[in-house]
């Protein structure tokens, strides 16, 4: 009788063990991300630890780039989810067919800011003209009040953007200027900026890093974000409380980006990435992406970082629709090459 209870005993320490250990064993989710996203690295933790979640972070580089590693990789998906679709891009990934609806309505956020397509709203931000407030200020040239004012002589070699081809900001400064000025009108501006000392660079850290004037370069005028101020007030040593740029918001010069997060079609961890999902559009990542990818929250109610003061979000922008961009976009960029580069 001893035996028996001392083996029904180690049957059930076993049995515990085995259960304790299948809960320890959490679940590998992939997740393909752009080179911007950044979250701190403590609440990813807490984030794997409460879910029982593995979270493999998979940098896709660029939104477009990362969108075609998907598309080349669709018969034998690499990853579960992607962070980073954004609205100039939704519609190529769906015709792609290499993402798939995310079945909670609850979390498809305001209409204004709403992707369609089964992607998720995580955060929206804006592209747009910076300048180094100084350099203005000690050329005594007055700012240009519209995109026309830069063609003139008085700003020959002030604007540095990044190409269209290679760059998200690239791109949606492009078509900002085509819903703003209208295509014609859009390119007749191209030809004459090339004219007029236009810089162009393959992406947004060379552009701003190494050629706009406030870090050394030569031109002050780039093409950035409405953050990007605050994010220099930020990041600054000095502890400044004004920030050494600007944003410059003319008609055809303000783009709003949408960024979103999918299921990827054949992807696994189903269970797993609808957590992730939810993650995103918690109350702490809304508040932590504000200074972490510098983008303003999709969730309504979301206290802004007092950083944010120093990059307001525009009053008005201009916007194409999302056919129209998947329908047209990949010619526009095509015609800026030519136009621009050629």
């Amino acid at each position: 009788m001893k035996k028996r209870i001392f083996s029904l005993g180690l049957l059930a320490v076993a049995a515990l063990t085995a259960n304790v250990s299948a809960r320890a064993a959490p679940d590998e989710l992939r997740v393909m991300v752009h080179s911007s996203f950044s979250l701190p690295k403590p609440m990813l933790a807490q984030f794997e630890t409460q879910a029982n979640i593995k979270l493999s972070l998979i940098k896709g580089g660029d939104a477009g780039e990362m969108l075609n590693k998907l598309i080349l990789t669709r018969a034998q998906p690499v990853v579960d989810v992607v962070f980073g679709i954004d609205n100039a891009l939704v519609l190529k990934a769906q015709a792609a067919q290499v993402i798939e609806p995310f079945p909670t309505a609850s979390l498809q956020g305001p209409a204004a800011l709403a992707l369609g397509h089964g992607v998720v709203p995580v955060d929206y931000g804006y592209v747009n003209l910076n300048y180094d407030k100084a350099w203005v200020a000690k050329s005594g040239v007055p700012l240009p009040k519209s995109l026309d004012d830069l063609t003139q002589a008085a700003y020959r070699d002030w604007l540095v953007v990044q190409n269209p081809a290679t760059s998200s900001p690239g791109y949606a400064f492009l078509l900002a200027t085509v819903a703003g000025l209208g295509e014609e009108k859009a390119f007749e501006w191209w030809a004459k900026m090339r004219a007029n000392g236009l810089k162009v660079t393959k992406g947004w850290s060379e552009a701003y890093y190494t050629d706009f004037s406030r870090n050394g370069g030569k031109y002050p005028l780039v093409v950035s974000y409405a953050t990007s101020p605050a994010a220099e007030v930020f990041y600054s040593k000095d502890k400044i409380t004004e920030s050494p740029t600007a944003s410059l918001l003319v008609k055809g010069g303000v783009f709003r980006q949408v960024e979103g997060v999918a299921l990827v079609k054949g992807g696994g961890q189903r269970a797993a990435a609808a957590k992730f999902i939810e993650f995103l559009r918690s109350p702490p990542v809304q508040e932590s992406l504000q200074t972490s990818m510098w983008m303003f929250p999709v969730e309504p109610g979301t206290p802004r970082a007092d950083v944010m003061r120093h990059g307001p979000e525009p009053t008005a922008y201009d916007s194409l629709s999302t056919e129209a961009i998947a329908d047209k976009g990949a010619q526009w960029v095509s015609r800026w090459t030519q136009v621009v580069l050629k």
